[in-house]
């Protein structure tokens, strides 16, 4: 019975990679397609020309660094941001602790349609023209949530008999801090960062409604299955 189980289990894990990573092989595959027109939907025959300077198509690489820049400014300020939050919230009790872990959970369960919408209409009633630094901002927002539940997940766990050992030892504060707490919950904190970061460079529909004139990775891609997908 158990060796069933296993294979069973086996068998459904390997379904479930085959579900996840198909999709990725039919890009890879069709990358090398020699289509006849401007839609790479209908596999024409095998070429390598596409991956001699697949950068070459016009926009793209300039989107694909937008999108780059974005999501390491946008990760980065929200992991600087969401790490302090987070000990906040898990080591303190403080006057509105209830409304700021309302606040921050709200961007993880509102649509990203009424997030992109709200944050257009509050940059055009600022005055602000919107751009790259708008779609900055707006990352910010969202990736600062899931940075601190990251993070804050791994303080839950965290021993805090280790941090009194080094204060019984005559570490002060800051040290016990950047020696034994930093260290420790390091792992949670890049975790978070890179989440961020890979929610950033993916972003479409916040993206879309915050960018004006910017375009990103992943405008480029809609803009281009509008008129023909390039196999680069």
């Amino acid at each position: 019975m158990n060796s069933v189980r296993r294979h069973a289990l086996t068998g459904f894990a390997g379904l479930a990679l085959v579900y996840l990573l198909l999709p990725i092989a039919v890009v890879i595959l069709f990358s090398f397609n020699d289509p006849v027109g401007r839609f790479n939907y209908t596999w024409a025959g095998f070429t390598l020309d596409h991956w001699l300077n697949p950068l070459a198509v016009p926009g793209l690489g300039e989107a694909m660094r937008a999108s780059i820049e974005i999501a390491f400014l946008s990760s980065l300020t929200a992991t600087l941001l969401g790490t302090p939050i987070a000990l906040a919230l898990v080591r303190y009790a403080f006057r509105g602790r209830g409304t700021t872990n309302l606040f921050i959970f709200l961007p993880l369960t509102t649509p990203e349609v009424v997030l992109g919408a709200s944050l257009l209409t509050l940059f055009l009633n600022l005055g602000v023209s919107t751009g790259f630094w708008t779609i900055v901002l707006a990352h910010i927002m969202f990736n600062v949530s899931f940075v601190v539940v990251t993070v804050r997940a791994r303080l839950v766990g965290f021993d805090r008999h280790l941090e009194e050992a080094a204060m019984d030892l005559g570490a002060n504060g800051w040290t016990t801090f950047t020696r034994v707490t930093l260290p420790l919950i390091a792992p949670g904190i890049l975790a978070g960062a890179l989440l961020a970061f890979a929610l950033s460079i993916d972003d479409f529909v916040i993206t879309l409604f915050t960018a004006g004139a910017q375009t990103t990775f992943p405008l480029w891609v809609y803009g281009a299955s509008r008129i023909g997908v390039p196999p680069e």
